[in-house]
């Protein structure tokens, strides 16, 4: 069987697995929110609420029902593109995931940015001198940025950036004073379409300490596995022969390893989205960002079942389908992997 038909036939099994685990974490995802302790009907109501009360809520909510029947009423309503209505005000899940996701993405995709950005450029510092000063930094910087603690890293931030300088907001994702433009609900591409200098500037200053502090915790990822993996590339037979062949260490680098070195920076990227969607939990939190992981933290206070299990299912989705288009270019650039 020829290297195509093999890779569709991977790129197939992938894409049919792919709807049985967003199946698996939705089931999942149900049954640990009842076996919870606490009640959402408390949530809605209240502990002193009459019992009367209580169960007319119970009954209207779905809850007096079997758990079985819930279930099937779960499944049922993801086939159909139906996420449910949220308990406390009973606007549609689809909506608040809708308003709070590009938030997110926004966010996320400019951190990803920032960390493949300075972990290339760290991972590749001491490459020219091995056990140098900057090898030793460079080592030390991918250690310790992904080993700190990302709340206590952003409210250091704050600290010192927004409340010491007061150079950029201590928190949230647009400047009061200003009308957010109108569209698709990322605020830099609104503003470039419409033109609108003075959104655009205040997205950016909003957006920077965020995107640049959970960018920065993850770039240590990307710095170690690219420095690891470029001098295992360097001492291989076929770097050898290039050096050999009078090309100086410069094309050596950047010709002949970076590209072999950079196909597990690019695996990885796909396992660095869930630590994006878990950094960014804590980050939204810190820096008050309107996005979907504070959404789900304010959900899960409030025992908002609908709406946990919606924005889950959602985080899951996007992750599941950005992990399957990361291994597909993986394994379509890269000859040495076997289906």
């Amino acid at each position: 069987m020829s290297r195509g038909n093999h890779l569709i036939r991977y790129s197939a099994v992938r894409l049919a697995l792919t709807p049985i685990m967003i199946w698996m974490i939705s089931s999942l995802v149900f049954l640990l929110l009842r076996v919870a302790p606490g009640d959402p009907v408390d949530a809605v109501l209240g502990t002193r609420a009459p019992e009367a009360a209580r169960t007319a809520m119970r009954i209207k909510l779905g809850l007096d029902q079997p758990l079985f029947h819930q279930y099937l009423k779960f499944i049922g309503g993801l086939f159909q593109g139906d996420l449910g209505t949220a308990l406390i005000n009973e606007e549609p899940v689809s909506s608040i995931v809708r308003k709070a996701l590009p938030a997110s993405l926004e966010l996320v995709i400019t951190a990803l940015f920032i960390a493949l950005l300075v972990g290339i450029c760290v991972g590749l510092s001491g490459i020219a001198k091995p056990e140098s000063n900057v090898d030793l930094t460079g080592r030390l910087y991918g250690i310790s940025t992904y080993a700190l603690p990302p709340f206590w890293v952003a409210m250091l931030v704050q600290l010192i950036f927004a409340i010491a300088l007061g150079w950029f907001p201590v928190g949230g994702r647009f400047p009061p004073a200003l009308v957010p433009p109108e569209g698709s609900g990322f605020l830099i591409i609104d503003s470039l379409i419409k033109a609108d200098w003075p959104a655009l500037k205040g997205t950016i200053r909003y957006l920077f300490l965020p995107a640049t502090t959970l960018g920065i915790l993850l770039s240590g990822v990307f710095s170690r596995t690219l420095h690891l993996n470029l001098k295992r590339i360097l001492r291989t037979d076929y770097i050898e022969a290039a050096r050999s062949r009078g090309l100086n260490e410069r094309q050596v680098v950047l010709n002949h390893a970076l590209p072999n070195a950079l196909l597990p920076v690019l695996t990885i990227t796909g396992i660095t989205i869930a630590s994006l969607i878990g950094g960014a939990l804590l980050i939204e939190i810190t820096f008050s960002w309107p996005g979907i992981a504070l959404r789900l933290q304010e959900a899960i206070n409030q025992r908002d079942y609908p709406v946990v299990q919606g924005i889950v299912v959602v985080i899951a989705f996007l992750i599941v389908i950005i992990s399957l288009l990361v291994d597909l270019i993986v394994a379509a650039f890269d000859p040495r992997i076997r289906y």
